[in-house]
């Protein structure tokens, strides 16, 4: 099919910011034509400009500062999330009805998606015990790099990841990411790799047929070993 899919998913990077509503409509467009008409999975990687999201668990005391940016209600799992320049968000959507019905196995596969494609940037990143999201450093420098939530409809996947490339990181200060006030996030700048957006892009798709493999196996990835804790949403009708 060409350099813009990979074993018949399509491929779509983004090269401007990409309005949040805008971008949710047109998930929910795709995800519809995927269940009804057969059209193809996609990954589309993107950037939005600084917003909140609000998922489905989301503790209306973690918004620190409502009006600082713009707030969305979303229909993800998770809490409180930060969007913005700088930070590149994978919207993943996947017909998880050819490929296992497993959502658990998903959320697990992303992670280890993300934490292979970091690898080749020289991130140590991993997944933590009680905790959501991707991870990297230790003791004092310990902090979050990255971030999933996602929705599955129909047995077609929604939303995705996000991971901090290099991000105003000032902005996370308006809410308690994810709900954890304990530890704090980090970039890949912040970690000392300038301009990695486009390595992180050709990372990820590099990873990515790794990431298919996962899905459609019957055991859960290792590096997932704690994704039975990660927050997700089954719409109804899965």
């Amino acid at each position: 099919m060409g350099d813009n899919f990979i074993a018949d998913v399509e491929w779509r990077v983004s090269p401007r910011p990409i309005d949040y509503e805008t971008a949710v409509a047109e998930m929910e467009r795709r995800a519809l034509a995927i269940r009804e008409d057969g059209a193809p999975e996609l990954v589309w990687l993107l950037e939005h400009p600084p917003l909140y999201t609000a998922g489905t668990s989301a503790d209306p005391a973690e918004l620190l500062t409502p009006d600082r940016f713009p707030v969305h209600r979303t229909g993800r799992g998770g809490r409180y999330t930060y969007h913005g320049p700088g930070q590149r968000i994978g919207y993943v959507l996947i017909d998880l009805d050819k490929r296992g019905r497993d959502v658990r196995c998903f959320v697990a596969g992303i992670e280890c998606w993300m934490i292979e494609a970091l690898a080749k940037l020289g991130v140590d990143a991993r997944q933590e015990s009680g905790r959501i999201g991707i991870w990297t450093g230790h003791g004092p420098d310990e902090a979050k790099i990255g971030a999933i939530g996602v929705r599955v409809r129909r047995w077609v996947t929604l939303h995705g990841f996000a991971v901090n490339v290099d991000p105003d990181l000032s902005h996370f200060a308006g809410i308690v990411p994810c709900g954890i006030s304990d530890y704090g996030v980090t970039s890949l700048a912040a970690l000392g790799i300038p301009d990695a957006g486009a390595r992180l892009d050709a990372a990820l798709r590099e990873c990515f047929p790794n990431f298919l493999e996962r899905i459609g196996t019957a055991q859960r990835p290792v590096c997932g070993a704690h994704a039975l804790e990660a927050e997700f949403t089954q719409a109804k009708g899965v």
